[in-house]
C-alpha cells in the first residue's frame, strides 16, 4: 500500500540537489520574490552567492605546482603529485580541506579573508560544491532530462497491458494511473527506468 503521507529524504528525486546546506540558496531568491523574505535576507543571499562564486573561481583556476605542495599533501596523509594541478582537484581529495589546505596556499587564503561576514558557512558550502561537483552536475543533468520528459504527453496513447517490453509491475500501475506525461510515469512507484526508456522508444524519442 503505498504512504502518501510520509516522506523520506532518501526517496527524493534529487537529494543531492535538495541539501540542508544549500536551503537558503534556492529559497531565499523565490521567498524574496514573493514578499515572504525582507531586502536585508535578499543582500545576504547575494553577498554569500558572490563570496563562494569568487572562491571557486579561484580554486578552480589556480595551479598548484607539486615541488611546494608535495610536503603539506605527505603531512596531510595524502598522496604528492606527480605533476602540478589545479587547487580545486586537491580539495577534492578526501584527506584536504579549506581548512587545512588555505594556511599554505597564500593566495588563497587572501581571497577566504576577504570575505567577511557568515565565513564559515560560506567556506562550508564552497567546500561541499568542490568535493561533490561530479555528483552534482549528474544530478543537474538528470534533473534537466527529467524535466524534459514533462512535455512528452502519453496519456490515452498506449494499450500498456499489451506492452510485453514493460515489467509486469509496470504495466499494472501505469494501467492503473495512465499518466499524463513521461514525466509523471517515471514517478510512480514501480516503474524503473527500463521501462521508461520503453516509452521514450515508444514516444519515437
Amino acid at each position: 500500500m503505498d504512504e502518501p503521507y510520509r516522506m523520506f529524504t532518501s526517496r527524493a528525486e534529487y537529494r543531492i540537489l535538495l541539501r540542508m546546506d544549500d536551503a537558503d540558496m534556492r529559497l531565499t531568491e523565490r521567498s524574496y520574490q514573493l514578499g515572504l523574505a525582507k531586502a536585508d535576507r535578499h543582500d545576504l543571499l547575494v553577498k554569500k552567492r558572490e563570496s563562494i562564486g569568487r572562491l571557486l573561481e579561484f580554486a578552480r583556476g589556480y595551479s598548484m605546482k607539486a615541488a611546494l605542495i608535495n610536503p603539506v599533501l605527505e603531512q596531510l596523509g595524502t598522496a604528492p603529485l606527480r605533476h602540478g594541478c589545479k587547487l580545486s582537484e586537491l580539495i577534492n581529495r578526501p584527506q584536504v580541506t579549506i581548512a587545512n589546505i588555505a594556511p599554505h596556499v597564500a593566495a588563497f587564503q587572501r581571497e577566504i579573508d576577504k570575505v567577511e561576514e557568515r565565513k564559515e558557512e560560506i567556506l562550508e558550502a564552497t567546500e561541499i560544491l568542490l568535493k561533490y561537483e561530479g555528483y552534482i552536475g549528474r544530478e543537474r543533468m538528470i534533473a534537466d532530462k527529467l524535466a524534459r520528459l514533462e512535455s512528452i504527453k502519453i496519456k490515452g496513447k498506449f494499450d500498456y497491458n499489451a506492452l510485453q517490453s514493460l515489467s509486469t509491475e509496470a504495466r499494472q500501475k501505469l494501467t492503473k494511473i495512465d499518466p499524463e506525461t513521461i514525466g509523471q510515469a517515471s514517478r510512480i512507484p514501480g516503474v524503473s527506468p527500463s521501462d521508461i526508456n520503453v516509452l521514450l522508444v515508444l514516444s519515437g524519442r
